[in-house]
């Protein structure tokens, strides 16, 4: 694909080329292929790749594009309380969400995007996981620090697992099991999606809040971005925790990229962390690309290593807020401008 040319402007990323941060070299270079205009509502949570489509929680409903083309295939509407994870059943040919001030998942239909069953949860649910071992939609309530279990057969509630604790994001490893990040009490919880129930907490002290989630299957490794600026690497066997290394601030997302065995932290600070995989033990950090300031949500298609990313532009006239008990406070935007970013490796 032709480079096309790049310019940034008071932490505006112009359609372009992203340059690295780091030093020349250390870092993986990517570029911004395409933007699509989301516009308002000005909110956006979790990006989530799906069989060539990426699905924005955005503010009041669920934004679909096609991942090639960029064109936006439909909304999914009716969540005035605000929509965060996505999760995506595609034996049923359904999808889920979340009104998260109503405690709710609601079931879309992944043809006309029309939602369908609104299905009682807790308060603050929030991050969506599909587990293909057990067919089952797995809700993190955050606050009240429970999953409800939903048979996307059914559309019924099946169990409700105690946490112990405030959770974030969550991902299934393909292997019965689901991993959490137990953001309250900094550490990993793993669950057992054929019982329901919670069979390891794995403490991750270094790691303040864990909030994005990634894994590599393959070697058995998860990786959970911190509010205190790292992502740590914790064998998903064992709960070990295998290292530590720098990422930016304010990270929301994580993901990885299987065929360039590269982990990715989206930071709020507009950087895009990136670390190598060199082996299951072995990981090495290559720096930060430049990105812009909000994008702390992203999504990966792991056959090509396109990555997604969620930005707004920001008012430079407005003051900027402090950060307070290590999260980054949230700069005031220009309104209408949410877009999504497709960003190729070279």
């Amino acid at each position: 694909m032709p480079r096309i040319s790049s310019l940034t402007i008071a932490g505006l990323c112009i359609l372009g080329s992203i340059a690295p941060a780091a030093a020349a070299g250390a870092t993986p270079t990517y570029h911004v292929t395409k933007s699509v205009a989301l516009g308002a509502p000005d909110r956006w949570d979790y990006v989530v790749f799906d069989a060539g489509r990426v699905y924005v929680s955005h503010g009041d409903r669920v934004t679909v594009v096609d991942g090639q083309s960029g064109a936006i295939l439909g909304q999914v509407e009716g969540m005035p309380g605000g929509t965060h994870g996505i999760g995506i059943s595609a034996k049923t040919g359904k999808g889920y969400t979340d009104d998260g001030k109503a405690g709710e998942a609601v079931a879309f239909d992944l043809k006309t995007f029309k939602t369908g069953a609104r299905i009682a949860a807790k308060d603050d649910a929030d991050g969506i996981a599909f587990d293909p071992v057990s067919g089952h939609i797995f809700v993190v309530d955050g606050d009240t620090a429970v999953l409800t279990v939903i048979d996307p057969k059914s559309d019924k509630v099946i169990a409700t697992i105690p946490a112990g604790g405030g959770l974030e994001y969550a991902v299934a490893g393909g292997n019965g099991k689901l991993y959490v990040n137990g953001a309250e009490k900094k550490e990993i919880l793993r669950i057992d999606t054929a019982t329901n129930k919670v069979d390891a907490h794995w403490p991750v002290p270094g790691c303040t809040s864990p909030h994005g989630l990634a894994i590599d299957t393959a070697n058995h490794r998860l990786f959970p971005t911190c509010l205190n600026g790292v992502l740590t690497v914790v064998n998903t066997d064992s709960g070990a925790v295998m290292a530590t290394l720098p990422i930016g601030q304010g990270s929301d997302g994580a993901a990885f990229d299987p065929k360039r065995k590269l982990i990715f932290s989206s930071n709020y600070d507009g950087t895009l962390s990136v670390i190598r995989e060199t082996d299951a033990d072995h990981f090495e950090s290559l720096g930060d690309i430049k990105t812009q300031i909000t994008g702390k949500n992203m999504g990966i298609d792991p056959a090509t290593g396109r990555l997604y990313l969620i930005v707004a532009d920001v008012d430079a006239s407005a003051p900027v807020p402090p950060s307070t008990n290590g999260r980054m406070a949230r700069r005031t935007l220009l309104p209408g401008t949410v877009k999504l970013q497709f960003l190729d490796p070279d």
